[in-house]
């Protein structure tokens, strides 16, 4: 039982040969293959065993521990993403700890780059003793996590924009300053590896709307485009990547948009959905426009190579990896707080853990140590 779907192209070379530590040394000198490794198909395999368990690993927040807060089934976790052409290899967290041995890397962005960055927390943290691991800052949306025998620190800042969101601004309204990038950006300099995404928060509506107005060249505006407004925000991000990220030390990375399946009139509504999309002519509706802006943007950085981790095509079909209504261990409490409103309530956007980011990561991985 699988699906097979198309994509954006982003090629990697990889070898299809053994995964193994010497297996993956060898790739350097072998002749690679080309491989769109985000052109393929989800395979079932019914012993697939997760890489972690989402009790036992300290990072994974209460909103996507899903089996935690009572998911009954597990199916979702048996799914493993295979590329067309080629092998992908597996994930190997001691590996990508030797590689990354006294070297920091940071994920940026809004909750789905949070959900990755438990996700990789965990499958690396499993791949260490548990003494030489340490969470050294968690709060306000900054999570800073440390393997002491590597001297390697893996980071999560909160910037779901990437540009400044002024909530004290001189106007007395929220501001989203588009020519500004935010204010934690100083946090981001002397990084070896570098994860960025934003997407979501652009396309809230009415009361989940972060902002009352736009800010663009001096001029505040109640009333913009949402793609011309995305595109000032990332390119202003861009410029700021490009003017402060030596290439040489540092990869960067920009993660694509990933599918929400929050839209019950279209039936794409992850609410009791146990099943993967298997109908290829399904067409999304998060705007394919977004995923536009994004990739104009990054084919005009110039100075600097921006690697694209292209999840959206195989995110589009998991519509049942969701917390859904599994979002906290008390049901009961769930229920006396929204009453009958409790199905609007499932969170569709973000992933259960063990889940779809951890594919995420397994390409992350592929894409920062075998791309060539």
């Amino acid at each position: 039982m699988l699906t097979r779907f198309k994509s954006i192209p982003s090629i990697i070379s990889i070898n299809p040969s053994n995964f193994t530590l010497n297996g993956m040394e060898k790739m350097k000198t072998k002749s690679r293959k080309k491989c769109n490794m985000f052109e393929g198909r989800w395979v079932y395999n019914p012993e697939e065993i997760p890489s972690y368990d989402s009790v036992k690993c300290p990072f994974v927040e209460e909103k996507m521990s899903c089996k935690n807060n009572g998911r009954p089934d597990s199916e979702y976790q048996k799914w493993r993403w295979e590329a067309r052409d080629c092998n992908i290899p597996l994930f190997n967290g001691t590996y990508m700890l030797e590689r990354l041995r006294n070297k920091r890397m940071i994920l940026v962005g809004d909750s789905l780059n949070r959900n990755m960055w438990q996700s990789l927390a965990c499958l690396l943290y499993f791949s260490v003793p548990s003494t030489t691991a340490k969470v050294e800052e968690k709060r306000n949306y900054k999570t800073i996590w440390k393997a002491k025998e590597y001297n390697f620190t893996l980071e999560f800042y909160w910037s779901p924009f990437l540009v400044e969101l002024n909530d004290n601004h001189e106007s007395g309204k929220k501001v989203l300053v588009l020519d500004d990038i935010s204010t934690n950006s100083k946090k981001w300099i002397r990084v070896d590896i570098m994860v960025f995404n934003s997407g979501h928060w652009w396309d809230q509506r009415g009361r989940f709307k972060a902002w009352e107005l736009f800010e663009y060249r001096g001029k505040l505006m109640k009333d913009m485009p949402i793609e011309l407004a995305y595109g000032h925000g990332l390119k202003t991000w861009a410029k700021w990547i490009e003017k402060n990220v030596d290439s040489k030390k540092t990869t960067v990375l920009f993660r694509s948009i990933s599918a929400p399946h929050k839209f019950p009139q279209y039936d794409q509504w992850c609410y009791n959905k146990t099943q993967l999309i298997m109908d290829e002519s399904y067409v999304p509706v998060f705007p394919k426009s977004m995923v536009n802006v994004v990739e104009n943007v990054l084919s005009q950085i110039s100075k600097i190579q921006v690697k694209y981790l292209n999840i959206t095509k195989l995110t589009e079909y998991r519509i049942d990896a969701h917390p859904s209504l599994y979002r906290f261990k008390d049901q009961n409490m769930l229920t006396e707080k929204y009453d009958n409103n409790l199905m609007n309530y499932a969170d569709c956007t973000r992933w259960c853990l063990p889940g779809v980011p951890d594919t995420w990561n397994r390409l992350l991985y592929a894409l920062i140590f075998f791309d060539r």
